[in-house]
């Protein structure tokens, strides 16, 4: 069964086939394994990594702030287990249960490459160093256990033909090359996503 939350992202996001390839690069690195322990082990460890992004946090409850201003301005969903919301431009998917967030996404719309840049450069500020990118339009950070990994040792993996077990990751996809030079004049959309793909297993419609 598809899960519920990436059907709401998919339907929130036009560029199937980049999601898709962008599933298909994760698998690669290692970040599609079985289900990686028990749901509320995933939660602790990945709210421990403090992946921010503006008042929020992966897999952090919301306040009861946040859980008022959500319950305000909630967008619809088929799924009995979370609920969606959107602060400003952030999208937010959170669980019934708990108040966990589990997944944040921003989407942009026919932007130039100097949006790219910036957008880009803030999440070099906020994350440091990306884990590996693709193709000049793909860059993800992705995190074990304990802290994120980085290039190096995803490049150190893939030589010695070992999966890194990846609990999250930030995806950011772009139409538009990011740094290619004589790109300045092309227009794409753009998006990145904060989630777990082990968590969102859990989270699939039974």
């Amino acid at each position: 069964m598809p899960c519920l939350i990436l059907d709401i992202i998919l339907k929130k996001v036009k560029n199937l086939n980049k999601i898709i390839y962008a599933i298909m690069l994760l698998g690669l690195m290692g970040a599609v394994p079985g289900i990686c322990g028990e749901k509320e082990d995933l939660f602790a460890s990945i709210s421990a990594l403090d992946i921010q992004c503006q008042d929020y946090a992966l897999c952090a409850p919301l306040s009861k702030k946040q859980q008022a201003y959500a319950l305000k301005h909630l967008e619809k969903t088929n799924s009995e287990k979370i609920y969606r919301f959107r602060d400003n431009n952030l999208n937010i998917v959170a669980d019934k249960e708990t108040h966990r967030v589990l997944v944040m996404f921003q989407q942009f719309k026919k932007v130039g490459q100097q949006a790219v840049q910036d957008l880009l450069g803030h999440l070099f500020i906020t994350y440091g160093d990306p884990t590996v990118s693709a193709h000049d339009k793909l860059v993800y950070w992705a995190w074990g256990e304990k802290e994120k990994f980085t290039a190096d040792q995803y490049k150190a993996a893939r030589e010695n033909q070992r999966q890194l077990k990846i609990i999250a990751t930030v995806k950011l996809n772009s139409e538009v090359n990011i740094m290619e030079k004589g790109k300045g004049q092309a227009r794409g959309d753009l998006y990145y996503i904060i989630s777990s793909d082990p968590l969102l297993r859990f989270f699939k419609d039974s």
